[in-house]
């Protein structure tokens, strides 16, 4: 209890950090780069205590390239809408992989350490409030986005590899949102500021999904930037 008392201190700390950091105002791509922040924040502790939780993975590198691999668009030639849109549909990938960790470790070990346990749920709840913030800076009377985890196409564990193959695949999966987590502060961060860090209008559906209950605590002081 004493190891999570400090993690939850530390944690609390950095997050004051990210928040206190000189970029996002109170305006709709202020916040979302606050909240890719905070979840590339949670994703690295929760890819630590993974890493304590399985010792082997300190002498372990894993095969293989990415698991999420949205259509490219050229750097060169997209516009701060379409890179935001081709981060949307990666983070959407990023979903469907944790939601397949969530369900098969729940057939494999049922409710495992409750520290454990409550970052994954942080972390799948800051990553449904992320899709939902991109959406709200990409819809418009044309476009509608999907805010649903997308398992098309996203790499299943082996089930030869038994327990190991399945730990190993999970281990992937964390530094695979961890990737696209910083990704998504760094691509809103530069989206952000391309729009000078005004405030733009938010969408009706963006305002609607705002009612759903998947902010965990931290998230509240978002409300207040």
């Amino acid at each position: 209890m004493a190891d999570l008392e400090q993690r939850e201190q530390d944690e609390q700390t950095e997050q004051s950090a990210a928040l206190d950091s000189t970029l996002p105002g109170p305006t709709q791509t202020g916040r979302a780069v606050s909240i890719a922040r905070l979840l590339h924040h949670e994703c690295g502790l929760l890819l630590q205590l993974y890493k304590e939780k399985e010792s082997f993975l300190s002498s372990y590198s894993p095969d293989g390239g990415r698991m999420v691999s949205p259509s490219p668009v050229p750097q060169e030639e997209a516009s701060g809408e379409q890179r935001v849109e081709r981060l949307h549909a990666a983070l959407r990938q990023c979903l469907g992989l944790l939601h397949n960790v969530l369900l098969k470790e729940e057939e494999e070990w049922g409710e495992q350490e409750e520290d454990y346990e409550t970052l994954k749920k942080n972390v799948r709840h800051r990553l449904e409030h992320l899709l939902l913030s991109t959406r709200g800076l990409l819809e418009g009377p044309d476009t509608t986005l999907e805010v649903t985890p997308d398992h098309q196409g996203t790499e299943e564990p082996d089930g030869a590899g038994g327990l190991f193959g399945l730990k190993v695949w999970t281990y992937r999966v964390l530094l695979e949102l961890h990737h696209w987590a910083d990704h998504a502060a760094e691509t809103l961060h530069v989206f952000h500021t391309e729009r000078g860090g005004g405030s733009r209008p938010l969408s009706r559906s963006y305002m609607k999904d705002q009612q759903l209950e998947l902010l965990s605590p931290p998230l509240t002081l978002l409300l207040q930037l």
